[in-house]
C-alpha cells in the first residue's frame, strides 16, 4: 500500500488482507531506510504500535520500498510487547509494594534500575536481558555484602528479579538469539540481523519476496533467465536437510533496483493506474501491452529528466518492462514463466499465506520465496476475466484460460468460492515456446528411437489414436509432437476447450491448420460453440485430420460416430485421461456414453505417465505401452482379447521393446496401413524395414544434435524439414526401385542431414 501525501511520519494502518491483519507503518519522508535490526528507535516505535494492536500477523515499513517482517519476526516482537504491557499493568513492577518491603533505602537505585530495564526491553531486547542478569549479579553480591537485618528484604528482590528474568528468558526472542550471545557487548545491534530480515518489496508490486538465501541451505545450481536481454533474473535451487522439496529461489530485476528507479516507478505506476485498460481491450492482449510499453516508456523518460535522474536506453526499457507487468501485467508469475526448466506453476489458497509453489524440470516439487498479495491475485483474476471472456464468481466457481505474453504461453485455471472455501486458487500450465517432437521425446528418455519410428509410421498410416495418461503424465505435448509427424499438405483441423497444443508454431512451419475453439465442459451456458458442434461442423469444412485437445464429455459420441461412418480418411488422434488401454475403454464406454462396439473405431492407444523411483522422491515421464484394439470382440475388449501390446515399457531396463506380436507381424492395425500400399500388402519385411528406418533418423537426429552440441535441430522447425527430406527421398528410391528400402534411402537422408548441418555452422 502507499500512504497519501499528507498522511503524517510513523502513522500506521492495520488492513485485514488474506486472512491475516497487517500493520503498515509511514516512514515516507524518513531520513533513513526503517530498519528492526539496525534502528533502537524504530523497534521501539514498533513496541509501542504492537501493543496498541496485539492481534497483528505482519510489520511492513512503508517508504520507496516496503519492508515486510513476517508472521515469525512479528511474533518475536509481539511477545515483548505483551511481556512489556504484564510488567507494567499486571505485575506494576515499578511500585514501592515491588521493589521494597522494610528497607526504604534501597528503592531508589532499585526504581532506577528496573526503569532502565524496562526502557531498554522496547528498544533493545537483548541488551535488556543482558542488563536484568547484570542486576540480578549484583543484587547478589550486595546480599553478601549488607546486615543482617537487611537480607530478608535483598532476598525478596532478588525473587522478584528471577521471576522477572524467567519470565523474559523464554521468550521466543530470548531463545533464538541465546546460542549467538558468546562476544555480545551491550548496544551491537549485529546480532539482530540473524532475526529480523524484512522480505524488501518495491511500492510499484504487492508480491513479497524472500531475498536473502536461507543461512541452513545447500546452493545446488545458479542459472539465469530473461525475454529480454533488458530483463535478466537470478535463479538459485538450493536443499535443506530433512526437506523433500527443494527451494527456488528468484531474484527478478525489479527486487535490485537503485532508489532513484524505485522513485521513478511508484511515481510512473501511480499515474498509469488510473489509465487502466477497457475490459474489451484485453481481448487484444499483444496489442494492449504494446501500447502501454510505448507509454511507460515515455512517462518514464519524462519523469527521469523532471527529477534528474539519468537513464540509460536500455534502463529505460527494462523499467518499461517492470512497469507494465506490474500494472496490466501478472507481475512475478511472468518473471517464473520466462524459466523454460518450469513446467506448472500453483498458487493454494489463501494465497497471501502460502508461498507459491512449482514443478521444475530437474527438481521436481519446488517451494519459492515468493508469495503474493490478495490485491495481486484478486487483480489477476479480475484481468483472466476479460481476457477469456468467461465468468469467474459464486455462480461460476471455476474458471480455464490461457495466458500469452509474446513467445510465453500457459494454461490456466483458476477456482475460487464456493468450491474454494478459502479464496481464489491457480494451477498454470507453462507450456514449451516451441512444440515438443519426437527427437526431444528421445533426448529426455520419455520413448525411443524405434517408439518415434512406429508412432511416425501409424501416423502416415492414417490411424485413429487415443494418447492417455494420468494428469501431468505428458500427454497433450506428446499429441503436439504427432501433430509434427502428419505430412504438411494434409489438413490439420484442431479442437479444443483451451488452447494447448502448438497450433501457432505449425502455422509458422507452413501448415495446412485451422483451430476451432469450443466450450469448457465445465462450462453450463457461454456463447462458446459446444465441442460435439464443433466435431460435426469439422465434417463440413472439407478432407482433414481432426485433433482433439482432449476427450472430456458427450462430444465423445459425436467423435466415435465420425470415425465409424468414415467421414474421416485421415489421422484422428485426442487425448483422454486414463492409466491403461481397459481403463481408456472403460472411460470411453461408461464414463461418456459411447456405445462398447463403437469403440473399436480406436486404433491405437498410446499410455504415457511417470514412473517413480524406489524413494518416491523423484519421477519421470515413460511411454509405458502401445497397444492395438483388434476389432473381433464383441463386448469386451480384455476379456476377449481385443487389445493387443506392440510396445510395453520394461522397468528394469527403462526402455520399452517391441511385442513378440509386432516382430512377428502379428499387428492387424499395421497390415491394414500396408494393404493399401503397393509392395508392402502381403510383405511384412519391407513394413518392419521402414519401420526400423524411421527410428533410425530420429536417432540419428538426437545424436548429431549431441555431436555438434546443437539441440535446435531436435526442435519443430528442423524436424518438419527433416520429414520433408525423407519423404521426398523416399518417393524418389520408390520410384526408382520400387519400394523406399532403409539401405538406400538412410545415406541420402543423411547425406541431406550432414549438409544442413554444415549450412548451419556457415
Amino acid at each position: 500500500m502507499q500512504f497519501d501525501k499528507e498522511a503524517p511520519l510513523y502513522s500506521y494502518e492495520v488492513q485485514r488482507e488474506g486472512g491475516e491483519d497487517i500493520i503498515y507503518i509511514n516512514y515516507s519522508g524518513a531520513s533513513y531506510v526503517p530498519s528492526l535490526s539496525d534502528s533502537p528507535e524504530v523497534m521501539e516505535r514498533t513496541v509501542d504500535v504492537l501493543i496498541e494492536n496485539p492481534n497483528i500477523s505482519r510489520i511492513v515499513f512503508v517508504q520507496q520500498k516496503s519492508y515486510n517482517y513476517d508472521f515469525k519476526e512479528t511474533s518475536f516482537l509481539l511477545e515483548i510487547a505483551q511481556l512489556y504491557v504484564y510488567f507494567v499493568k499486571q505485575e506494576k513492577i515499578l511500585s514501592h509494594a515491588k521493589l521494597v518491603t522494610n528497607n526504604e533505602q534501597f528503592f531508589s537505585k532499585r526504581y532506577n534500575d528496573i526503569f532502565a530495564f524496562l526502557f531498554l526491553l522496547k528498544r533493545d531486547p537483548i541488551a535488556a536481558y543482558q542488563e536484568l542478569k547484570k542486576i540480578i549479579i549484583e543484587a547478589k553480591i550486595l546480599l553478601d555484602k549488607i546486615d543482617l537485618q537487611y537480607r530478608t528484604d535483598q532476598s525478596n528482590y532478588i525473587l522478584f528479579l528471577e521471576k522477572l528474568f524467567a519470565l523474559f528468558e523464554k521468550t521466543k526472542l530470548i531463545q533464538s538469539i541465546i546460542p549467538y550471545l558468546d562476544g555480545y557487548q551491550k548496544g551491537d545491534r549485529e546480532i539482530y540481523h540473524r532475526i529480523f530480515r524484512p522480505d524488501v518489496i518495491p511500492n510499484f508490486t504487492f508480491t513479497r519476496l524472500i531475498l536473502d538465501l536461507p543461512s541452513d541451505a545447500e546452493i545446488i545450481d545458479q542459472y539465469k533467465i530473461s525475454q529480454d536481454t533488458y530483463d535478466e533474473s537470478l535463479v538459485t535451487i538450493l536443499k535443506k536437510k530433512n526437506e523433500s522439496k527443494f527451494i527456488y529461489h528468484l531474484v527478478p530485476p525489479e527486487n535490485s533496483l537503485s532508489e532513484d528507479y524505485n522513485l521513478l516507478l511508484n511515481l510512473a505506476r501511480s499515474v498509469l493506474i488510473e489509465h487502466q485498460p477497457k475490459a474489451e481491450e484485453f481481448t487484444d492482449t499483444e496489442r494492449t501491452r504494446q501500447v502501454f510499453f510505448n507509454i511507460s516508456r515515455d512517462l518514464l523518460r519524462d519523469l527521469a529528466q523532471t527529477k534528474g535522474i539519468k537513464l540509460s536506453y536500455s534502463d529505460l526499457n527494462s523499467l518499461a518492462t517492470i512497469l507494465v507487468r506490474h500494472t496490466i501485467g501478472f507481475g512475478l508469475i511472468e518473471v517464473l514463466l520466462q524459466d523454460n526448466k518450469i513446467q506448472d506453476i500453483v498458487l493454494n489458497a489463501p494465497i497471501p499465506l502460502t508461498n507459491i509453489f512449482l514443478r521444475h524440470q530437474d527438481y521436481d516439487a519446488c517451494v519459492t520465496n515468493i508469495s503474493p498479495s490478495q490485491e495481486d491475485v484478486n487483480s489477476w483474476a479480475a484481468k483472466f476475466r476479460m481476457i477469456s471472456g468467461r465468468p469467474l464468481d459464486q455462480a461460476n466457481p471455476i474458471l480455464d484460460t490461457q495466458l500469452e505474453i509474446g513467445k510465453l504461453r500457459a494454461r490456466i485455471a483458476i477456482i475460487q468460492k464456493p468450491l474454494s472455501p478459502d479464496g481464489l486458487a491457480y494451477a498454470i500450465r507453462r507450456h514449451r515456446e516451441q512444440p515438443w517432437t519426437l527427437p526431444l521425446f528421445i533426448k529426455n528418455k520419455m520413448i525411443n528411437p524405434f517408439a518415434a519410428g512406429l508412432l511416425s509410421f501409424l501416423i502416415d498410416g492414417a490411424r485413429t489414436l487415443l494418447v492417455a495418461g494420468t494428469r501431468s503424465s505428458g500427454k497433450t505435448s506428446l499429441l503436439g509432437s504427432l501433430m509434427l509427424e502428419i505430412i504438411p499438405k494434409h489438413r490439420i483441423i484442431v479442437i479444443e476447450d483451451s488452447l494447448e497444443l502448438p497450433v501457432e508454431s505449425l502455422r509458422k512451419f507452413k501448415y495446412d491448420i485451422l483451430r476451432m475453439k469450443v466450450r469448457s465442459a465445465l462450462l453450463k451456458t457461454t456463447a462458446e460453440v459446444s465441442a460435439e458442434d464443433g466435431i460435426r461442423t469439422s465434417l463440413r469444412l472439407g478432407d482433414s485430420c481432426l485433433i482433439m485437445g482432449e476427450v472430456r464429455s458427450v462430444e465423445a459420441k459425436a467423435l466415435y460416430e465420425a470415425m465409424r461412418i468414415g467421414a474421416l480418411a485421415n489421422v484422428v488422434a485426442g487425448t483422454i485421461h486414463g492409466a491403461s488401454p481397459y481403463g481408456v475403454f472403460d472411460r470411453v464406454v461408461n464414463d461418456l456414453g459411447v456405445p462398447v462396439t463403437s469403440f473399436k473405431a480406436t486404433d491405437i492407444v498410446l499410455v504415457c505417465n511417470p514412473i517413480k523411483s524406489p524413494d518416491g522422491l523423484h519421477s519421470w515421464r515413460r511411454v509405458l505401452q502401445l497397444t492395438e484394439v483388434r476389432k473381433h470382440w464383441k463386448e469386451d475388449p480384455l476379456r476377449e482379447k481385443g487389445f493387443v501390446d506392440l510396445l510395453k515399457y520394461n522397468v528394469e531396463k527403462d526402455e520399452l521393446e517391441p511385442s513378440d506380436d509386432l516382430v512377428n507381424g502379428d499387428t492387424e492395425i499395421i497390415k491394414d496401413i500396408a494393404a493399401n500400399i503397393k509392395g508392402w500388402a502381403g510383405n511384412w519385411d519391407a513394413v518392419y524395414d521402414n519401420i526400423l528406418l524411421r527410428a533410425k533418423i530420429k536417432k540419428e537426429l538426437v545424436e548429431t544434435a549431441e555431436k555438434i552440441g546443437d539441440n535446435d535441430i531436435l526442435e519443430g522447425q528442423f524436424n518438419s524439414q527433416a520429414n520433408h527430406a525423407f519423404h521426398e527421398i523416399s518417393d524418389n528410391i520408390r520410384q526408382e526401385i520400387g519400394l523406399p528400402l532403409s539401405h538406400r534411402v538412410f545415406p541420402e537422408w543423411q547425406k541431406w542431414l550432414n549438409e544442413e548441418v554444415r549450412k548451419r555452422r556457415i
